[in-house]
């Protein structure tokens, strides 16, 4: 079969199609003919080498962690899929990719395609949704009339993250361009900060949740607009000690990621807010509950462009630049 392989780490990677041998699944997962790929900001630092700490992969290996199919094969203990079901996943984090023609997934990863759906829409949700999902619903523990700051609204997670804390009942306030203003509105954005104008944390106040999007310095600055009580879940670190824990790393990286996160902690605290750096887990029935409100029409798909499966490195390069409206996807069939 056909797959975007990563051979080398390194800066450029080493990416290149191949053939490679059809998977063979385990009693416990099933085998999805890949009709369409969500491409994720980490699906273009991976190959760079930046998680080889964290995430680790026999190399070559298929590149990708989002997709959307059909079950062409099930193994012996699956119970919830058959043959011809279609599906959405994300196989982030567990060792294979699915920029390929066929792409194994864990039972436990997979849910049924939302049928309001097309493959392409089904394949740009399963990250960012469960990274919003995790983020706000269960780390946060989002209430109806908090405030929640959500920054580039525009982007993936931000189109999605808007959504869903709209769903939890937030208030919710963003940063965006000015040509995208609208867009993050009409998502359902109460307080949009256009960057170019202004600065977020001269204009907004009393805000309950942070969910950290950005890098730089724009975690230090969301402290100016927290409240008491409040909390910070960060996506893009620096990574804490209770990640490593979670991660059973030994105690010298549990003291690094302590030591880097230790200054970010301590500000937090000063003005009563708790600081968490959360690293996103695929979860099946989690994308079920995601599946049900695409099906409600409670949150829709916001895709940005649409590329072959022969142009998927310039779907990659085209996603690092960093201006996507939304998601990016690679169309298989």
């Amino acid at each position: 079969m056909k797959a975007l392989i990563l051979r080398k780490y390194g800066k450029p990677a080493e990416i290149a199609f191949a053939e490679i041998a059809r998977p063979a699944i385990k009693p416990d997962e099933i085998l999805v003919r890949v009709h369409a790929v969500g491409l994720n900001p980490i699906d273009t630092m991976i190959p760079k080498g930046e998680f080889k700490p964290i995430l680790h992969f026999d190399l070559p290996t298929a590149l990708g962690s989002d997709l959307a199919g059909v079950v062409a094969e099930v193994g012996s203990r699956v119970t919830r899929f058959k043959v011809g079901d279609a599906v959405f996943a994300s196989i982030f984090d567990l060792g294979t990719g699915s920029l390929a023609e066929f792409a194994v997934v864990p039972e436990s990863a997979a849910a049924l395609k939302p049928s309001n759906l097309d493959f392409v829409q089904a394949a740009s949700i399963p990250m960012v949704g469960l990274t919003a999902w995790q983020a706000l619903k269960e780390r946060a523990r989002v209430q109806p009339g908090q405030k929640v700051f959500i920054p580039a609204g525009s982007g993936g997670i931000g189109t999605f993250a808007i959504q869903l804390a709209k769903h939890l009942g937030a208030r919710v306030g963003t940063t965006t361009s000015t040509g995208n203003v609208g867009l993050v509105r009409n998502l359902g954005a109460d307080e949009v900060i256009d960057y170019k104008k202004q600065e977020f944390e001269e204009v907004l106040r009393d805000y309950d949740v942070v969910l950290g999007t950005v890098k730089g310095d724009a975690l230090k600055k969301s402290l100016r607009i927290l409240k008491s009580n409040s909390r910070i879940v960060s996506l893009i670190g620096p990574p804490d000690a209770a990640f490593a824990r979670s991660r059973g790393m030994n105690f010298l990286m549990k003291a690094v990621f302590g030591l880097l996160s230790r200054g970010l902690i301590r500000q937090a605290a000063k003005i009563g807010a708790a600081y968490s750096f959360l690293f996103v887990h695929p979860d099946g029935r989690q994308l079920a509950e995601i599946g049900a409100l695409l099906e409600a029409g409670k949150i829709r798909p916001v895709i940005d462009r649409v590329f072959s499966f022969d142009q998927a490195k310039e779907a990659l390069a085209y996603l690092e630049k960093g201006r996507a409206k939304g998601k990016v996807v690679v169309q298989l069939r």
